[in-house]
């Protein structure tokens, strides 16, 4: 029974949405970042880049106090509004391939969290989690929502598109050629009806935020502790999501890439491939796998199909049927060496949005010495692996859409 509750978002001004929402800080190189600063004044980069002002690099106690200190600034200057009512947001996004998503941004509960009614796919990092954990009991507000996913409900689906029929809050377009739309719900008896539908459900997903949910859970435990009062009201009780159903949801692969083949000759390694594998040689054709357990690879200035062989490999667990762990299991470990995939800095992973021909490129550089491509999981592996309390690889799914900071924030 997930538990979701409107909450009053502060928000850009209609006028200069576009111009505030940014990418993830992460997800700039520093040239486009600096691009953006110096020609856009509003851009929420300036909030989570304070030391720019100054052109100075902070970090630690003392970059979160600033980036606090901007926000401030943003809502004094009136760039940043709060709601008068606690609401529901339908929020829409169509990106340039033409894909919709269509779903609300709530506030979810870090108990259920703790509980497993959200669930994760995934291990994070204690040293992440704590480090944003601080950021959020200093700076006071989360301007990213956690994405997750619900099964398709009628219900929901139909209070959606009503809402969509109505003048839109927002509605602007990005440099990446993305259109996000935002519609408010603040009606009583609609926002009742779409609790009621959420409490039905049994459990429901994180598809992307896994380190921003358990940094929210770890500020909900330290609050709660420190709190002689608390009664489960309280806004640390929850963090902002982005819910969309699972039809909605787009999953594409993580391909990899090896910067050597180990200390093997390129022969002695094709031969310790076809202990597992069926191999062909495709010649200068570019290979993409289009199903399970078969991969596409590249090496030496030539793509190779990859057959698993069925007596190369058990099947015990979900985990063991999707492709990222049978990638490892069979070559990446075994053969190539490559132990650790968060850390080992032999191993590069590009998202499967790209065609094979990036890997040809980055083998061709001699960067790298071999690519392996694979076929996307699905979303019941994700949920399945979830529900056995397994966690994928690392870059096991690059999942769509991909959020905007500063559309919504949530408060503390």
């Amino acid at each position: 029974m997930p538990k979701i509750i409107p909450f009053k978002a502060v928000r850009p001004t209609r006028a200069i949405v576009g111009l505030v929402a940014a990418r993830p800080y992460q997800s700039y190189t520093i040239d486009e970042r600096e691009s953006r600063m110096a020609y856009n004044p509003y851009s929420f980069l300036h909030i989570v880049n304070p030391g720019y002002k100054y052109d100075q690099e902070v970090t630690g106690e003392e970059r979160y106090r600033l980036v606090k200190n901007r926000y401030l600034e943003f809502k004094e200057d009136g760039v940043f509004v709060q709601d008068e009512k606690p609401s529901f947001y339908v929020y829409k996004i169509v990106n340039r391939h033409g894909q919709e998503f269509n779903g609300i941004v709530a506030a979810t509960s870090a108990e259920d969290y703790e509980n497993d009614i959200i669930k994760k796919h995934e291990d994070t990092i204690a040293k992440r989690e704590e480090t944003f954990k601080s950021y959020l009991q200093t700076v006071g507000f989360n301007a990213e929502p956690v994405l997750l996913t619900y099964p398709d409900n009628a219900i929901i689906a139909h209070i959606i598109k009503d809402a969509q029929k109505g003048h839109a809050e927002f509605e602007f377009t990005m440099t990446y050629r993305d259109t996000h739309y935002l519609w408010k719900i603040d009606d009583a008896d609609t926002i009742a009806t779409i609790q009621s539908e959420f409490k039905k459900m049994n459990t429901i997903y994180i598809a992307d935020g896994h380190h921003r949910s358990a940094s929210s859970y770890l500020l909900y435990k330290d609050e709660k502790a420190k709190n002689p009062n608390h009664n489960g009201n309280e806004s640390y009780n929850f963090f902002m999501s982005y819910l969309i159903p699972e039809s909605d949801l787009v999953i594409h692969e993580f391909n990899r890439l090896i910067k050597d083949l180990n200390g093997f000759t390129k022969e002695e390694f094709l031969i310790k491939l076809d202990a597992s594998y069926r191999i062909e040689n495709r010649g200068l054709i570019p290979y993409k796998s289009t199903k399970p357990h078969h991969f596409s690879m590249y090496l030496d200035g030539e793509f190779y199909s990859l057959y698993l062989r069925k007596t190369a490999y058990e099947i015990h667990t979900a985990l063991d049927q999707l492709d990222a762990q049978v990638l490892y299991k069979t070559i990446l470990q075994p053969i190539l060496g490559i132990n650790d995939l968060r850390h080992d800095n032999r191993i590069s992973y590009v998202s499967g949005q790209h065609e094979m021909i990036t890997i040809k490129s980055s083998v061709d550089s001699g960067t790298y010495s071999v690519g392996f491509g694979m076929c996307p999981s699905n979303v019941e592996q994700m949920k399945q692996i979830a529900d056995e309390g397994l966690t994928m690889p690392p870059k096991s799914t690059y999942i769509l859409p991909k959020l905007r900071s500063g559309i919504t924030i949530y408060e503390y």
